[in-house]
C-alpha cells in the first residue's frame, strides 16, 4: 500500500512538471511548427477556473519573439485586432476594414466635386446599407446560377484601366496607392456584372409592352396639362419711365439674355449684378400650369426647350429674362403634329471613376479642346485615342440623331454649339463629353418613329420598375444583422 502511494505521488509531482514546461511554451518559449501560421497566430485562452468553460480561441497578429531570459521585459500577451465584422447579410459577412475602403471612395469622389460632406455617422450608416443592399441582391442573383467568370472580370478591369489611359499594371498601382485593394476592386466589378447579368436576363428579356399601352400614353400625352417651370430676372422699369431709362434697361436685359445664353446660372447672374450696384431681381416659378402663368410669358417659352432663353418681354414692371427649366405634359402633340430636328453629331467621352477624378477629367478634355480649335489635331483622331464610348472607333459620329434621343445634358449642350464649334466640357449621367454638331436639318416625325420611341420608353420605365421591387424584395428577405454599434 505504501508503495501505490509513492507510485500515485510520483505521477502527480510529473504531471506538475509537464504542465509547468507547457504552459513555458505557451507564454514565450517559441512555437511549434503548427503553432507558426504566417501572418497571424491563435493564441490559446487561460484555463478555465473551476466549473467554468473554456474561452473561445482569438485571433491576434503575431508579436517579436522575446529574447531568452527576458520573460520580465515581454509586452502583455493582449490579442491585436485585424478586422471586425460589422453587418451580416444571410451568410455573407461585411468587415469594418470594406465598409471604410467604401467611406474613404465616396469621401474622394464628394471631395473633388466640391460637394459637402455629410456627418461621418450619417455617411457611414447610409454607405453600410448600400452595401447591404447590394450584398443580398448579388447573393440572389448568384442563386440563380448566375456566375461571372475570371475572364469576364479580367475584360472589364482592363476597360477600366484604359479608361485612365493606364496599362493594368500601372491601373493596379494607382489604386494600392490611393489604399484601394486590387482584389476588392476586382471583387466590387464581379458584384456590378453580376446584377447587370441579371437584370439582362431576367428582367429586361421578360417586360412586354403591348400595341395598346401605347396608344394608351400617346393619347395621354397629347390631351396632358402642360406645365413649366420658369426661372426668370426683373429689371425693373416702370411703364412712364423716361425713353432714355427704358432704352437703357432694355439694353442691360438684353445683356442678360446674351449671358443666361452662355449657361450661366440665373442665380449666379443676378448675384453678380448686384454685387456691382445694378439691382435686379430673380426667382423660380415653380411647376405650373399655362392657366396659373402670365400669358406673356407662356408664350415666350411655348416654343423653347429645357434650358434655353427666350428674349427679353416687356411688362407694366419691366423686362423680363425667362429660361424655361422643365416642361411636363403635351409631349407628343409636337412631335406628331410637325418637323422634328434632326443634328448629326460626335462627342469625346470620358468617365469619372476612382482613379480619374472629375478634376482631372476637365482638366483633360479641356486641353484636347484647345488643340482641336487651334487645329494641331482631329476630332475624330482625339476620339479614337480617348473616348470610352462605342462610337469611339467611328471617331465620335454618332450620326443623325432626332430630339429626346440623347439626354437632356447632352442635348441641350449639342443645340447650343453652331455647326463645327466645338463645346466645352459638358457632364451628363454617362461623364464628361466634349460635342461636335456637323449639320442640322428637320424631317417629319413619322407615326412608326413617334410609337417606336413611345415603346422603348415604356419598356425602359417597366424594366426600372421591376428591377426596383425585386431589389426592394430581395432586401425584404434577407437575414442582417447589424454589429456597427457592438465594439
Amino acid at each position: 500500500m505504501k508503495i501505490s502511494l509513492i507510485v500515485r505521488l510520483l505521477a502527480f509531482v510529473l504531471a506538475c512538471t509537464c504542465l509547468t514546461v507547457a504552459t513555458a511554451q505557451l507564454s514565450g518559449m517559441p512555437a511549434t511548427p503548427a503553432d507558426n501560421m504566417p501572418g497571424m497566430t491563435v493564441r490559446p485562452a487561460p484555463a478555465p477556473a473551476v466549473g467554468g468553460s473554456f474561452a473561445t480561441p482569438r485571433l491576434a497578429l503575431p508579436k517579436p519573439m522575446a529574447a531568452p531570459n527576458s520573460q520580465a521585459n515581454r509586452l502583455p500577451d493582449e490579442p491585436v485586432l485585424i478586422d471586425r465584422i460589422v453587418a451580416i447579410v444571410n451568410a455573407e459577412a461585411i468587415t469594418d476594414r470594406d465598409l471604410r475602403q467604401k467611406i474613404d471612395a465616396i469621401s474622394r469622389r464628394l471631395t473633388t466635386q466640391g460637394i459637402a460632406m455629410p456627418p461621418q455617422q450619417e455617411l457611414q450608416r447610409q454607405v453600410l446599407e448600400r452595401m447591404v443592399g447590394d450584398a443580398a441582391q448579388q447573393q440572389a442573383a448568384r442563386d440563380l446560377g448566375i456566375r461571372i467568370d475570371e475572364v469576364t472580370i479580367d475584360r472589364a478591369v482592363a476597360r477600366v484601366a484604359q479608361e485612365s489611359q493606364l496599362s493594368v499594371a500601372q491601373f493596379r498601382s494607382r489604386l494600392e496607392a490611393d489604399g484601394v485593394s486590387f482584389q476588392s476592386f476586382r471583387q466590387d466589378i464581379a458584384g456590378e456584372l453580376t446584377i447587370s447579368r441579371f437584370k439582362e436576363r431576367e428582367i429586361d428579356s421578360r417586360v412586354q409592352v403591348s400595341e395598346s399601352e401605347v396608344d394608351v400614353y400617346i393619347a395621354e400625352q397629347k390631351t396632358a396639362a402642360v406645365e413649366f417651370n420658369i426661372a426668370q430676372i426683373l429689371v425693373a422699369i416702370g411703364e412712364d419711365a423716361p425713353a432714355d431709362k427704358v432704352a437703357k434697361a432694355r439694353q442691360q436685359a438684353q445683356a442678360i439674355v446674351s449671358t443666361g445664353r452662355t449657361g450661366t446660372d440665373f442665380a449666379r447672374i443676378v448675384s453678380n449684378l448686384n454685387a456691382t450696384g445694378e439691382p435686379v431681381q430673380g426667382g423660380i416659378t415653380g411647376m405650373r400650369t399655362v392657366d396659373r402663368l402670365p400669358a406673356l410669358f407662356v408664350e415666350a417659352v411655348m416654343p423653347l426647350k429645357p434650358g434655353e432663353v427666350a428674349d427679353e418681354v416687356r411688362s407694366p414692371a419691366g423686362f423680363h429674362i425667362l429660361k424655361l427649366i422643365e416642361r411636363r405634359g403635351g409631349g407628343w402633340s409636337n412631335a406628331t403634329s410637325g418637323p422634328v430636328r434632326q443634328t448629326r453629331v460626335r462627342h469625346i467621352l470620358i468617365r469619372v471613376n476612382e482613379l480619374n477624378t472629375e478634376a482631372e477629367v476637365i482638366r483633360r478634355l479641356t486641353e484636347i479642346a484647345e488643340r482641336m480649335r487651334g487645329g494641331t489635331v482631329d476630332f475624330a483622331d482625339m476620339a479614337r485615342q480617348y473616348s470610352v464610348d462605342g462610337s469611339a472607333g467611328q471617331g465620335g459620329d454618332l450620326g443623325l440623331v432626332y430630339q429626346g434621343d440623347t439626354v437632356p445634358e447632352f442635348e441641350l449642350a449639342m443645340d447650343a454649339l453652331e455647326i463645327g464649334q466645338i463645346s466645352e466640357p459638358v457632364r451628363s449621367p454617362f461623364g464628361y463629353h466634349l460635342i461636335q454638331v456637323s449639320e442640322r436639318s428637320t424631317d417629319e416625325a413619322s407615326p412608326d418613329r413617334v410609337r417606336s420611341a413611345t415603346r422603348n420608353l415604356l419598356r425602359t420605365r417597366k424594366s426600372n420598375e421591376r428591377f426596383q421591387e425585386w431589389a426592394t424584395e430581395v432586401r425584404d428577405r434577407a437575414y442582417v444583422e447589424y454589429r456597427l454599434d457592438e465594439n
